[in-house]
């Protein structure tokens, strides 16, 4: 069984952690901070944009890869993939616009991670219960 539509996204996804690290270690070298956050607000940012991606993509491509794993068709596993990297990409847009308060990208981006999640759990569920 190929489970290519998985490693399509999982590339993807790692693709935008790289992007969110590097990000970090330009504000490092900026801020001159090796450990930590130097208690700087820039730096401390991009660090939690990066940190919620990376709490948040492994239960999720596990679930993914499951999901293709059980039968799960192409179509809906890209309308899933496709959700997903928008909902992190709304998130890191959303999180660093918004300073870390209220903005639209980081809202629906939360969102549509949940919904991603949820539906991929309950996808899984349904298979194992036979649905």
């Amino acid at each position: 069984m190929s489970l290519m539509i998985s490693g399509f996204y999982a590339s993807i996804t790692a693709l935008l952690a790289i992007g969110l690290s590097i990000r970090v270690i330009k504000q490092r070298r900026l801020n001159k901070v090796g450990i930590g956050t130097g208690g700087n607000s820039d730096l401390a940012l991009a660090k939690r944009v990066h940190e919620n991606l990376l709490e948040n993509a492994p239960m999720v491509l596990i679930l993914f890869l499951l999901a293709e794993y059980n039968g799960l068709s192409a179509a809906l596993l890209h309308c899933f993939g496709t959700v997903w990297i928008v909902a992190r990409l709304l998130h890191a847009i959303g999180l660093t616009a918004g300073k870390g308060g209220v903005h639209f990208g980081r809202i629906w981006g939360v969102l549509l991670t949940w919904v991603v999640t949820i539906g991929l759990a309950i996808v899984n569920i349904g298979f194992f219960i036979g649905l």
